[in-house]
């Protein structure tokens, strides 16, 4: 993988992208009318409420309709609850430490600096996509309102005001959620799949039977292919899976990912077609109905195989890869439990935890944290040092900048300065100076808001490398003509919100991208390396015989790799936004690791179930004999492991670890245990499946690396 084909052909120019990839993100697809719609009224209704009723912040009340996860309806409830509760908690932190620091400026100064590196750290550590969204908006409005030279009483009063604004938005928020629900039901990420399946499996037996494509599948699946799994994996992050499930959920959504990559590029081609591709079609696309269907009644996908006779299709040197690639989505499932024990329901929510797994002890949050408060307080200190609170609004972009969760630093400040500059400048200023002057009622005021909000909210509904732009849309626009009760006829002011939010960009850039930033190729590369060492540690789990330092120890570790495991996805999307004299290599780069990744993904998925028998947990228990092959097999598989990290670094040993004979040793060493005449045990069978799966596995991962 470190030397870079030079046979692929020219990728297309810089603005020819750029015109197919807004063209593939923003077309429409089944349910995004829909999503928009609910979007776009929750925020409408919040804002006539706010107007009518003269309730102030009002506007970020609109913003929580459009950031408020919604990709699983089944949890709105919850949402509404947690959002309360966070605001109810951060109203009464920020009045109890005022009442202690606002006498004692340098204690006051302090205690914002602690402020803000909490809300960042809270925005990379907490679980709960919602708290965080309501953990960091209290803080982006509180800091700004406190340094205010007005009484106390007034600042209580706005804060007060602040939390009847979030009180009120979460409410219409929920109930048009829960009405909007009942149009479609059902879990949207399994709906996502079955729709991805659905389309992969229509494509495939249009070749099946031999008949011209339907123009409308080919370009159905280019688009699936350009979005990407980028929703998979943000609808996993806000959920309420059980972490287990959401690994597995991912490892699937990757496979199914692959296997839509795999059909677009089909749809460029033309060929002829054998009697046996097209039995090959119509098997492959048989056994996606069937995968399908278990995954919409929620059941566990059973084993698939296919007999292709040893012979590849001559003209689809793809095949071999799809039917490998179908193969896989079942294995994602290392457990045999029914979906139903997973999947929230309104009666049976399982109990949400408030930090990811090792958390406090997973160096990168607390690297985020302080690179997101260098950040805001740069902002502050400037604004206070230059006695300009117009531009306050840099401390509020900062903090809800720190929510994105698109891949790369230069991806992230290309969104959010083009968003900012058409939100504030375009349509922010261009509404104050041509459109507003000429509304005369709230009825007007409502249909340019609607107009505003529906294109955000579509910007939105795209996948997460696009959809930021949205959200730095609208909400500029709200600072600039929604935060007061009346038309500002004065653009300073105006000016002062669009340069604080620019300001705020600018260190967000400075502190992300220019002092610890890299391009996305290298963090990518370096991403997938680490990930190669830190599933080499995990197959050497457990160190310990402590059963709770073990379990501590092991969760850390699967949460480290599960991000990371995402973080290479989202870098690979953050190439595409970057140009220059590298950009064949690095195409070339992230199309060689996004290849390996399924297969990286599902190792990991069958080593943590492989794990339990390491450990010895309860029900898992091996004969004494077996642990001596056993650890020899996992030591073999770490160094299998860190050799293939050391060949991505260009610096290590071509010599390979066959990881066949190390399983065959391990299989002689179980069976010398098992006496004459008897047969394995089905927990001794689990344990040689997931061994036999963990060597082919990483063979492959060997090959293609």
């Amino acid at each position: 993988m470190a030397t870079i084909a030079q046979s692929l052909p020219r990728s297309p120019g810089p603005l020819t992208w750029v015109r197919e990839f807004l063209e593939a993100e923003l077309a429409p697809y089944p349910g995004r009318a829909a999503t928009v719609g609910r979007m776009t009224l929750a925020a409408t209704l919040i804002m006539i409420v706010g107007m009518t009723f003269r309730v102030p912040y009002a506007w970020q009340g609109a913003i929580y309709a459009l950031m408020v996860s919604r990709e699983n309806t089944q949890a709105t409830l919850r949402s509404l609850t947690t959002i309360i509760l966070v605001t109810g908690f951060g109203a009464a932190y920020l009045l109890v430490s005022m009442w202690l620091v606002i006498s004692f400026p340098l204690l006051h100064f302090v205690w914002i600096i602690a402020t803000l590196f909490l809300a960042f750290y809270a925005a990379s550590a907490l679980t709960n996509y919602t708290a965080a969204v309501a953990f960091i908006n209290l803080n982006a409005l509180g800091i700004p309102l406190w340094d205010q030279h007005v009484p106390a009483e007034t600042n209580v009063e706005d804060t007060l005001w602040l939390c009847l604004a979030v009180f009120i938005a979460v409410v219409i928020t929920a109930v048009v959620e829960l009405v909007f629900a009942q149009v479609r039901p059902g879990d949207e990420l399994i709906l996502s799949i079955s729709d991805r399946l659905s389309v992969v499996a229509e494509l495939f037996t249009c070749y099946a039977e031999g008949r011209a494509i339907d123009p409308a599948i080919g370009h159905e699946v280019v688009r699936l292919a350009t979005i990407g799994t980028s929703l998979f994996r943000r609808t996993l992050r806000r959920s309420d899976y059980s972490p287990q499930f959401s690994v597995e959920m991912g490892g699937v959504a990757a496979m199914v990912g692959r296997l839509v990559d795999l059909a677009a590029n089909l749809t460029h081609s033309s060929f002829e077609l054998s009697a046996s591709d097209q039995t090959r079609f119509r098997n492959l696309a048989s056994a996606i109905v069937t995968i399908r269907d278990d995954l919409v009644n929620r059941r566990i996908p059973g084993s698939v195989q296919f007999n292709s006779d040893g012979q590849p299709g001559n003209h689809f040197p793809l095949m071999g890869e799809m039917e490998h690639t179908v193969t896989l989505i079942p294995h994602g499932f290392a457990a045999s439990r029914s979906i139903n024990q997973y999947l929230p329901s309104p009666d049976d929510i399982p109990r949400p935890m408030l930090l990811a797994p090792g958390a406090l002890a997973n160096p990168e949050h607390l690297r985020f944290a302080l690179k997101g408060c260098l950040a805001a307080s740069g902002c502050y200190v400037i604004y206070s040092a230059i006695a300009w609170p117009g531009i306050s609004t840099a401390v509020t972009t900062c903090l809800l900048t720190a929510l994105s969760t698109v891949g790369s630093s230069r991806q992230k400040q290309f969104l959010r300065i083009t968003g900012a500059i058409v939100g504030g400048f375009l349509l922010g200023m261009g509404a104050q100076v041509f459109i507003l002057p000429n509304l005369d009622s709230i009825g007007g005021l409502t249909v340019l808001f609607v107009a505003l909000t529906a294109l955000s909210a579509w910007i939105m509904t795209s996948s997460p490398r696009l959809s930021y732009f949205g959200i730095q849309v609208a909400l500029a626009f709200y600072l600039v003509n929604f935060s007061e009760f009346r038309m500002q006829t004065s653009l300073a002011v105006a000016r002062d919100r669009v340069v604080g939010i620019l300001l705020g960009l600018s260190m967000m850039w400075l502190v992300f991208d220019r002092l610890w930033g890299a391009p996305a190729a290298v963090q990518m590369k370096k991403t997938f390396i680490s990930n190669l060492r830190l599933l080499a540690q995990f197959a050497g789990e457990p160190v310990s015989r402590n059963l709770k330092t073990a379990i501590a120890r092991s969760l850390v570790l699967r949460e480290t790799i599960t991000s990371h495991l995402d973080k290479v996805r989202a870098l690979a999307d953050g190439v595409l936004f970057e140009f220059g004299p590298s950009r064949e290599q690095d195409l070339e780069l992230r199309n060689r690791i996004r290849q390996v990744q399924p297969d990286l993904r599902m190792l990991f998925i069958t080593r943590i179930a492989l794990w339990k028998y390491s450990a010895r947990l309860p029900g898992f228990e091996l004969p004494g004999a077996i642990h001596a092959a056993q650890d020899e097999f996992d030591n073999r598989l770490a160094t299998a492991l860190d050799r293939m990290a050391d060949r991505m670094n260009q610096n290590g040993s071509t010599q390979k670890e066959d990881l066949t004979s190390a399983y065959s040793l391990l299989e002689r060493a179980v069976l010398k245990v098992v006496p004459k005449g008897q047969h394995l045990t089905q927990q001794t069978q689990g344990f040689l499946f997931l061994s036999r799966r963990i060597a082919s596995l990483a063979n492959s991962l060997e090959e293609k690396i």
